[in-house]
């Protein structure tokens, strides 16, 4: 499998930020690190190793990034409006920097599919309902889409923007909409064992229903809990059998 490692000095964060790439061809799969991991925490816990098959094939080129949850939600030591203003960042640097990156490795029209597991999940859900436009679809694996559950009571404007638990039912942005409507890979997958919260993954695709949008749901069972276990063998099945 070829790997390659970029970097470059983000405008948007202010700070050098990596990005590993892993293969050559294919549509682009953008994972999102869970909690505050980096961007080799995929290739660490094997998932890389357990989507190869697809990669060598040419079915999917992966492309990693690192989260800046530790810089925001997770750093307790932070100013709550800093973390809302960080957040906001971090998205810019996703649309108008990595995105860029991955047209100009690929193609300008190659599909992007984000994808994350537990933080990870929410933040990729997120980054497609915002921007349709740029962002093809979402594997969201283990979820929460209420990002209040991550900001110790804190709630502003930003907060509210970056939680599709609050702003999806009042979105009526037809165009936006529209955008949403069109991907066939909105796909919500969840585990119903130890740390799962599949109530959360139902509710969020009740909101997704209301607004008539396409959605695939799965829930798998109690011998699935909130672990590598579960992803890796989850993400393997959907590149598999979906794309």
């Amino acid at each position: 499998m070829k790997k390659e490692l970029a970097s470059w000095y983000s405008s948007s964060l202010n700070k050098e930020m990596p990005i590993a790439a892993y293969g050559d061809y294919g549509f682009a799969l953008l994972l999102v690190p869970t909690a505050a991991a980096d961007y080799l925490e995929y290739e660490r816990f094997q998932l890389i190793d357990h989507i190869a098959p697809f990669i060598d094939a040419g079915k999917v080129k992966v492309f990693s990034i690192d989260s800046i949850n530790n810089e925001s939600w997770l750093n307790n030591n932070m100013d709550p409006r800093q973390k809302s203003i960080r957040q906001q960042q971090w998205n810019d640097y996703v649309f108008n920097e990595v995105a860029p990156f991955i047209r100009n490795s690929t193609s300008q029209d190659t599909p992007i599919i984000t994808c994350g597991a537990s933080f990870g999940a929410l933040h990729s859900m997120n980054l497609f309902l915002k921007r349709p436009d740029i962002i093809n679809g979402v594997i969201a694996m283990s979820g929460v889409y209420d990002l209040s559950e991550y900001t110790k009571g804190y709630f502003d404007d930003d907060v509210y923007f970056n939680s599709p638990w609050h702003y999806m039912p009042n979105l009526n942005d037809h165009a936006i909409l529209e955008q949403i409507r069109k991907s066939k890979h909105i796909h919500i997958l969840t585990g119903s064992g130890d740390y799962e919260d599949p109530a959360a993954s139902g509710k969020f695709a009740k909101v997704l229903y209301d607004k008539g949008i396409w959605y695939e749901l799965d829930v798998w069972g109690q011998e699935w809990p909130h672990d590598w276990n579960t992803w890796r063998a989850m993400l393997p099945q959907y590149l598999g059998t979906r794309f």
